[in-house]
């Protein structure tokens, strides 16, 4: 088995989580590879995450939908800055820059903002940091917080060039996926510690995860259940909903 093929299979680790849990995840429309997850995710396809303030019900919300990019946390800061008087942001997210994700959830943090994951919302990868900065935190029924493995690269094209370029493209390749992924996951766990959310989040359920695509067999995702969510501390409410 090559170097490369050694890393993947490192990666490859069985998504099982210890102990039952009532599952409240419709039945209806899950993904035959992720079955925890929707099979068509609510995140939208907007490149950029847009930010939109709007009231509702009284409660001024920052509407952050779309991808996480690397200048998102610049844009989060004067969005904030602009309009003092949000209490909550809402997010539906594919994920992003995981950096420019953990950025922003520390700038939610600093401001002492509540996050929200409404009913039928998908936040996925990045944006869990970005919602995990949250003061406090509501998914909420029907909400989907929707996981997969801390990784630096999943790019199926970095991996195919590196491998048709021969041996010394591919090590070096490993090398950087093996560094970038080890600094990333001592951050996001830093940052679980700093946001109260329990570590286990990231042993129990993202380290479980198939980071990258082996061959015919996809990526993996999970989707926590709210008891999971509550377990872990990521559902974090605070004080009652509104």
């Amino acid at each position: 088995m090559g170097a490369w093929w050694r890393l993947l299979a490192a990666f490859a680790l069985f998504p099982l989580l210890a102990g039952a849990v009532d599952d409240d995840r419709p039945a209806a429309g899950r993904d035959p590879a992720n079955p925890s997850c929707p099979q068509t995710p609510n995140w939208t396809d907007i490149r950029e995450m847009s930010l939109t303030p709007v009231t509702r019900n009284g409660v001024r919300i920052l509407m952050a939908e779309g991808a996480i990019d690397a200048a998102l946390p610049q844009r989060l800061q004067a969005a904030l800055d602009a309009d003092q008087t949000i209490e909550e942001i809402w997010l539906r997210s594919p994920g992003g820059n995981a950096r420019a994700g953990n950025a922003a959830g520390r700038i939610i943090r600093d401001l002492g903002v509540r996050t929200r994951i409404p009913s039928g919302w998908t936040c996925f990868s990045a944006c869990n940091f970005m919602f995990m900065g949250g003061a406090s935190r509501v998914i909420e029924p029907g909400g989907v917080f929707m996981v997969h493995m801390v990784t630096f690269t999943g790019d199926r094209g970095a991996i195919q060039y590196a491998t048709e370029s021969g041996a010394a493209a591919t090590t070096e390749l490993i090398g950087d996926v093996e560094q970038e992924s080890a600094l990333l996951a001592s951050e996001d766990n830093d940052f679980l510690i700093r946001m109260g959310v329990s570590r286990r989040l990231l042993t129990d359920v993202m380290y479980r995860q198939r980071a990258v695509e082996l061959g015919e067999t996809p990526a993996q995702r999970y989707c926590l259940t709210l008891d999971e969510a509550t377990r872990y501390n990521v559902n974090a409410p605070g004080r009652p909903d509104r």
